[in-house]
C-alpha cells in the first residue's frame, strides 16, 4: 500500500510540473527587450551544445531565441557553419549590456567549417543571444541597451 501512495504522488507531482507550452520543456528563459517585448530564449551552457546552437535547425521563429552563457568574460567568436537561416547575434558583457551586434549574418554556403567567416569577438562578453535576422532592429537592441534575464 505504502508503495502505490509514492507512486500515485510521484506521477501526480510529474504532471503537476508539466508545461502547456512544449518549449518550456527545455532550458529556457525569458528575455526582455528595451522596446518592453520579450522572446523565449533556449540556454545553452554546455560547450557541446552550445558549438551546435542553430545548425541544422531548419528555422527560428520571431519570439523565440538561442541565449548562450559562457563561463566568464571573453571575445567571442561565431559562425554560421551548417545553420540554414540568417541571424542576428548580440554580444553582451556580465553586467547584460549590448557590446555589439552582427545583424542579418547570413549562413555560410561552405562545405567546410574553415572557409567560413566569423562574427563578433571585437568586445568583452560573457551572453551571447540569438535572434532571427531583423529582430535585433525590431525589438529596439542596440548597443548600449541592456537586456534582462
Amino acid at each position: 500500500m505504502r508503495l502505490v501512495s509514492v507512486a500515485v504522488t510521484a506521477i501526480g507531482l510529474a504532471a503537476c510540473s508539466r508545461s502547456s507550452d512544449p518549449v518550456r520543456d527545455f532550458a529556457s528563459r525569458e528575455v526582455s527587450m528595451p522596446d518592453g517585448r520579450s522572446v523565449l530564449a533556449e540556454v545553452l551552457m554546455d560547450p557541446v551544445d552550445m558549438g551546435r546552437g542553430m545548425m541544422f535547425r531548419e528555422s527560428l521563429a520571431p519570439n523565440r531565441g538561442m541565449l548562450f552563457i559562457h563561463g566568464g568574460p571573453g571575445r567571442y567568436t561565431y559562425y554560421t557553419f551548417q545553420v540554414k537561416v540568417p541571424l542576428d547575434i548580440v554580444w553582451m558583457d556580465p553586467n547584460r549590456r549590448v557590446a555589439e551586434i552582427s545583424a542579418n549574418t547570413p549562413p555560410c554556403p561552405s562545405r567546410s567549417a574553415r572557409e567560413c567567416p566569423t562574427y563578433g569577438g571585437h568586445e568583452m562578453s560573457q551572453y551571447v543571444l540569438e535572434l532571427s535576422a531583423g529582430m535585433a532592429a525590431n525589438y529596439g537592441v542596440r548597443v548600449g541597451s541592456v537586456l534582462n534575464f
